[in-house]
């Protein structure tokens, strides 16, 4: 081993290529220790490389490589590296080659990456390709699949990963496909690629002998592909498995858990001859078993909802629109609307707008009752040629319901809400009554993508009227969600800039992003212009269309551009919506939040602070994450009353469905609100967000969630996202609240038969029931009386008294008999003494005989947290028909005593049924009683 470089660099200064080539190779073997010493000869060693006539350039790259590695610098290390050729081992385990086959892998990805963006640009050098290559090579043989696939993911390399998905063996590449789905969702940042891949996955699912179809369906959401559905559909109905049409079954119930409204609407239509399937893709069974579970498992706590309205007075219109929120919260989906109708006095102190927001009420209570809907809202409802008559904030309110009732399947209403619209163009207050037709136009038809439902809303929109218009922007959006439409943005931009109303800016601003939902950089052109406008409102759109563009994706560039905006824009506005905004981008990587906006939560700016309590909100929401918390209550007692508000809010959103044994915090946060709401001394705006908080805290009755992502196929919720997006706008109109329940996923495992009813049985449990129970009933505060002070008494009062009390002793003595009191019971007398309490079993009826396994009834409460410990035993009657995947939301069950002749099953009649019992095949009408005929006679 050499001590000093001299020897062998004297050598390099010889003229003989054969000494300099044997100095290279001392280097090369001894550089780890004599590279301080050559570093300062480094240029002389390049002299070589690009000496021609020297025979080994190969060997003086590689030992300007390895100056360069110790030196530091990886990009000439790498260079030089590339130059070596050959001589470069990639085999080899040092720390060196890793570093710089590392460096190559991220510049080729890096060029890739821009290649594949813009085709003009310089595409991978040759080199690198081989490196690359080189690297998979090694991976797939070491059999290091995921990591190859990974790599070629960010490469843009579509051909290596069909490669590998094609050579694996059949239980490999189903689990590649799954490995390869989740990245393309959560980490492939452009979409294009990401479409490739999601169809190139398709094909290779479709050609294995045993195709995943729930697979398939998270494709198909992804890609929102009607053509995608419409081949599965085809694929199934034609199979000879019998379990094939229960698996139709199941994917439909998954699409309609994900997909958006048009796509659902356009395989509907291409299978509307199958009667069954036809009904699946409408959404009506879903929201029917939906609305009979929140209806039959209603868990609301009226007593502290009638505490709430005690304390808060109903002549303010906040402190009404907050108890009209929360009630509408509490019993979102049950069709239990008792409150309201037991408190008519004090609904009718409603006015103007609390009028609107009070009637639309009922569509959130009601949401889902579409067989019910119609006949509910009838008398607030305007018809034919009462269509004038009424409160027109009364009418509008009712039209903005129905439209909640159908939120995302709108088909029975959409035309007579579009009908209302042409009637309404000349009536008394038709601005009111637009603008809640206008809204329920736009919930009712969310994504739909049609272009009358737009057609109609522009024709409003260019009214020009503030009321009517800004109600427009945004249900055009609704309408438009996600479609990108060039025409549409156009429109909307260009009209944006000709109005002098703010309010149909801002409801165009927000109209934009929704368009742009999960567009990603196909978003870039409109968000750029949005946020060069001068106009802080499109500004404020601008920041909206980043979230919902990258909604769920994490993109880093996203997320700097909104910090960006959040500490250097000039108007308060802006920042607070560039904060929330980064709630919606990393809602799949919530739990990073907390560290990310702490700091922010400290800012000097109250609507910064304000922001991040919403971002932790959105994110976290229903996760009942303990960092977050610990963020938010310090701004629970912000000097700021509308931190303090969004503070509440925030937390109610994060620990919904929580308990204390789930989560400790949970007891905290109840009281916080209840003593907001009762402080004579809270700020009225702060009491109008503790009242929110205690309706989302319990929402549905206590049954439902909100889930941004969608546990059925991993893809994100839409209708849950929008919902929030346009529920954060309530900080300028309050109407907007009511769209917080397009957020709301019920907590439930519904299993249903081939025929779509829901069949009696139990699965079960590997973790106590009681544990994911629900909270108890808040306890009422009772003030304590002030003690009474003692009356001084004189000794010979208290003589006197007690010789009168003596002598009344006496007398009754003589006149009852005298009996031997009855000793006291083992029992009675045990429980006369202090003594703990008897621990109650509280699953004791559910527990399995000699099993740490509990029972749980079909159609229950089950909550995210719970999933992973639900099983069906195959020896049930009823299994899951879709295996080794999550059990939440509509499960379609095998009925595995089919055809066996076995004791008929008894099943659940849901809402729909009840009301509409001749829709029940099994309520056949009674055959009439055995009669003889006797013909009268004159």
């Amino acid at each position: 081993m050499a001590t000093t470089a001299a020897p062998i660099l004297a050598l390099l200064d010889e003229p003989n290529y054969d000494l300099k080539t044997h100095a290279l190779e001392s280097l090369d073997e001894n550089i780890t220790q004599l590279w301080a010493e050559v570093s300062d000869h480094v240029s002389q060693i390049e002299e070589l490389y690009e000496d021609k006539d020297f025979p080994k350039p190969e060997l003086a790259a590689l030992v300007a490589s390895k100056i360069y590695y110790n030196l530091g610098d990886y990009e000439s290390s790498m260079k030089f590296a590339l130059a070596a050729g050959k001589l470069f081992n990639f085999d080899s385990s040092s720390d060196y080659v890793e570093t710089i086959v590392s460096k190559c892998i991220r510049e080729y990805i890096e060029v890739s990456q821009q290649h594949y963006e813009d085709p003009s640009a310089p595409v991978p050098d040759a080199r690198l390709a081989t490196v690359l290559d080189q690297m998979l090579q090694r991976s797939y043989a070491q059999g290091h699949l995921k990591l190859a696939l990974g790599v070629a993911l960010e490469a843009r390399r579509l051909d290596i990963i069909t490669k590998i998905l094609e050579t694996a063996d059949t239980e490999t590449t189903v689990e590649l496909v799954h490995y390869v789905l989740d990245c393309v969702v959560t980490v492939v940042s452009s979409r294009r690629f990401k479409d490739e891949v999601l169809l190139e996955l398709n094909n290779v699912i479709l050609g294995l002998p045993q195709p995943d179809y729930h697979a398939i369906c998270k494709i198909i959401v992804q890609l929102n592909s009607s053509e995608g559905a419409s081949r599965l559909f085809k694929s199934l109905l034609a199979s000879k498995d019998p379990d094939s049409t229960l698996i139709a079954y199941q994917c439909a119930f998954d699409l309609v858990a994900s997909g958006s409204q048009q796509l659902l609407n356009e395989v509907a239509a291409e299978f509307k001859d199958n009667e069954t399937l036809a009904k699946i893709l409408s959404g009506v069974p879903t929201c029917d078993y939906d609305l009979t579970f929140l209806n039959q498992n209603n868990n609301t706590d009226t007593q502290m909802l009638n505490r709430t309205k005690n304390s808060l007075d109903p002549k303010s219109s906040m402190n009404h629109s907050a108890v009209t929120f929360a009630n509408a919260f509490l019993h979102a989906g049950t069709a239990q609307d008792s409150f309201i109708r037991s408190n008519l006095d004090w609904l009718s102190k409603a006015s103007n707008w609390t009028k609107l927001s009070a009637t639309a009420a009922l569509g959130v209570i009601h949401k889902g009752n579409l067989s019910q809907g119609r006949r509910i809202l009838a008398p607030y409802l305007p018809q034919g040629d009462n269509a004038a008559s009424g409160s027109p904030y009364t009418r509008g309110g009712s039209l903005y319901a129905l439209g909640l009732i159908f939120a995302g399947h709108g088909n029975e209403v959409l035309d007579y809400l579009q009908q209302q619209i042409e009637d309404t163009a000349s009536d008394d207050g038709g601005d009111v009554v637009l603008h809640g037709a206008c809204l329920g136009i736009g919930v009712a038809g969310m994504g739909s993508g049609k272009a009358s439902l737009y057609d109609k809303l522009r024709d409003v929109l260019f009214s020009d009227s503030a009321v009517a218009g800004e109600a427009a922007g945004l249900a055009m959006g609704l309408v438009m969600l996600g479609s990108a439409d060039d025409d549409a943005q156009k429109e909307m931009f260009l009209y944006a800039h000709e109005t002098q109303h703010e309010k149909i800016i801002r409801g165009l601003a927000l109209g934009l992003a929704l368009v742009n939902y999960a567009r990603e950089e196909s978003a870039e052109p409109m968000i750029e212009q949005l946020l060069a406008e001068q106009d802080p409102i499109l500004r404020y759109g601008g920041a909206y269309t980043i979230a919902l563009a990258y909604a769920g994706t994490g993109n880093n560039k996203a997320i700097q551009r909104l910090l960006h905006i959040a500490v250097s824009d000039a108007s308060d506005d802006v920042r607070r919506a560039a904060v929330i905004s980064l709630g919606f981008i990393l809602l799949r990587n919530y739990t990073a939040v907390p560290r990310m906006v702490e700091l922010l939560s400290e800012s000097h700016n109250p609507h910064v602070r304000y922001g991040t309590a919403l971002a932790l909100g959105i994110s976290c929401a229903g996760t009942g994450l303990k960092e977050a918390v610990e963020v938010l209550e310090p701004l629970t007692k912000d000097p700021a009353d509308f931190v303090r508000q969004g503070a509440l809010v925030a937390l109610a959103m994060i620990l919904i469905q929580q308990n204390e044994k789930m989560s400790p915090r949970v007891k905290t946060a109840r009281e916080t609100f209840a003593h907001a709401i009762a402080s004579k001394h809270e700020d009225p705006m702060v009491k109008f967000g503790a009242a929110l908080a205690q309706g989302i805290i319990d929402a549905g009755g206590r049954n439902v969630t909100i889930a941004l992502e969608n546990p059925q196929t991993g893809s994100l919720n839409m209708k849950a996202i929008v919902g929030l997006v346009v529920f954060s706008q309530f900080w300028y109109w309050f109407p907007y609240t009511h769209f917080l329940s397009l957020s709301f996923s019920t907590t439930a495992v519904t299993g249903v038969n081939e025929d779509l009813k829901i069949p009696q049985f139990d699965f079960v449990t590997s973790h106590k029931p009681s544990y994911f129970g629900y909270p108890p009933p808040a306890e009422e505060v009772v003030d304590k009386a002030p003690e009474k002070v003692a009356t001084a008494v004189l000794s010979t009062t208290a003589r006197a008294k007690a010789r009168a009390k003596k002598n009344e002793k006496d007398k009754a003595d003589k006149m009852e008999v005298e009996e031997k009191p009855e000793e006291p019971s083992s029992a009675a007398a045990a429980s006369s003494k202090p003594a703990k309490e008897a621990k109650v079993d509280e699953d004791a009826d559910k527990r399995i005989p000699g099993q740490k396994k509990w029972r749980l009834a079909n159609l229950t409460r089950v909550l995210p947290s719970q999933l992973k410990y639900i099983s069906f035993p195959e020896e049930n009657r009823f299994v899951p028909i879709r295996k080794l995947h999550s059990v939440g939301g509509v499960v379609v069950l095998r009925d595995q005593e089919k055809g066996k002749g076995g004791k008929k099953p008894q099943f659940i009649k849901t809402v729909r049924q009840i009301n509409n019992p001749f829709d029940d095949e099994d309520d056949e009408a009674p055959l009439p009683e055995p009669f003889k005929y006797v013909e009268e006679t004159e």
